[in-house]
């Protein structure tokens, strides 16, 4: 048993909505999926960092999966939480919501997974409570929350593999 400190997922929520404009899109009338990431980076951060409580940097962006465009007009929000959490590192899942303003029509227009890691002042790992999941959904993101982390190490293998080759 850990002697570590926990916080509830609960805790780290954090929503932010934004209405897209024409400047945020590209010539389909689209949001930018640049412009989409940035807000999910953004978002992302503020739930770990209030998880932490310390600064904290991106150690990677997992997925970003774009399920439904979202449209100039519409309003895009974002529910992000931290889901799981290692010693100083913390997943954190996005939720990405689009909104026919005019029709009140709503739907999942993205998922996101990313990872993070609280750091001291001189950027060092420091240690983060534990997460504790409450509800169905909560739990089904905690429980799964190992065999992502597996892949992304694995991928990170390949990817420190790949760099090595191309620096030769």
């Amino acid at each position: 048993m850990s002697n570590r400190p926990t916080k509830f997922m609960r805790e780290t929520l954090t929503i932010k909505t934004s209405h897209v404009l024409p400047p945020d899109t590209n010539h389909h009338g689209t949001l930018f999926g640049g412009k989409l990431m940035a807000y999910i980076d953004d978002t992302a951060s503020i739930a770990a960092t209030k998880f932490a409580r310390n600064p904290i940097v991106t150690a990677s962006t997992d997925s970003v999966d774009f399920i439904k465009p979202i449209r100039v007009g519409d309003a895009v929000t974002l529910e992000a939480m931290v889901t799981y959490t290692g010693r100083s590192s913390m997943e954190v899942f996005v939720k990405i919501t689009s909104e026919h303003l005019l029709t009140g029509e709503k739907a999942i227009a993205a998922l996101s997974f990313l990872t993070f890691v609280a750091i001291d002042e001189n950027g060092r790992p420091v240690e983060v409570p534990m997460v504790v999941p409450e509800t169905d959904q909560e739990k089904w993101l905690n429980e799964t929350a190992k065999r992502r982390a597996e892949h992304r190490k694995m991928r990170k293998r390949e990817s420190e593999e790949l760099a090595q080759f191309f620096s030769e």
